[in-house]
């Protein structure tokens, strides 16, 4: 495994690298129809070149998702806007690719974030806004046990356009540990 930081059941997260750019880019652009509207990923190296910038700082923790077997990235998911203090909380950002979507990944990816999320970074919350549009995405929150907040009109930007989003999120207390095995890579 290439850089894994934590190995789930069916695929490992790992830390952006300036390597992942050529496959990481081909994945997004073979998936230009799935992500319309909803998610603007990077397409160009410039952008993935900014997409590791972003990554890096210190108010965000981001992983590519990769299919355990074959190592191929699937997706991406991120905790960002990390803030510290009283608040202890981050937003959550996903998106597979449109040859991997509907097989479990993302749940999976999800699952393995909240992990790292509530026991490594010791936060009490992650926040995730979706379009209301968006079944798939509102089935993965709900599955992973985030609850219905509220509704926010015209609340984020995405492909240029302000958009609606639902807000939904999960805290450390409402969190169930999960029962099946998985570790931190050792990189």
């Amino acid at each position: 495994m290439k850089n894994a930081d934590i190995v789930g059941q069916r695929i490992f997260l790992s830390t952006p690298k300036i390597r992942d750019l050529e496959e990481f880019i081909a994945l997004n652009r073979a998936s230009v129809r799935l992500h319309r509207n909803l998610v603007s990923p990077p397409k160009h190296a410039e952008e993935f070149i900014a997409y590791l910038k972003r990554c890096r700082q210190a108010c965000s923790v981001c992983f590519l998702i990769h299919q355990l077997e074959e190592e191929a990235i699937v997706g991406s998911i991120n905790l960002s806007q990390i803030s510290r203090g009283g608040f202890q909380s981050a937003y959550l950002g996903y998106f597979v690719g449109e040859p991997y979507s509907a097989r479990g990944y993302m749940t999976e990816a999800i699952r393995l974030t909240l992990w790292y999320a509530f026991e490594r970074l010791r936060l009490h919350r992650v926040e995730a806004n979706v379009q209301p549009q968006n079944s798939p995405s509102l089935a993965l929150v709900k599955r992973a046990g985030f609850k219905r907040e509220g509704y926010s009109r015209r609340y984020l930007k995405v492909c240029g356009r302000w958009r609606d989003h639902e807000r939904w999120a999960i805290l450390a207390e409402d969190w169930r540990r999960p029962t099946s095995t998985f570790q931190m890579g050792s990189d």
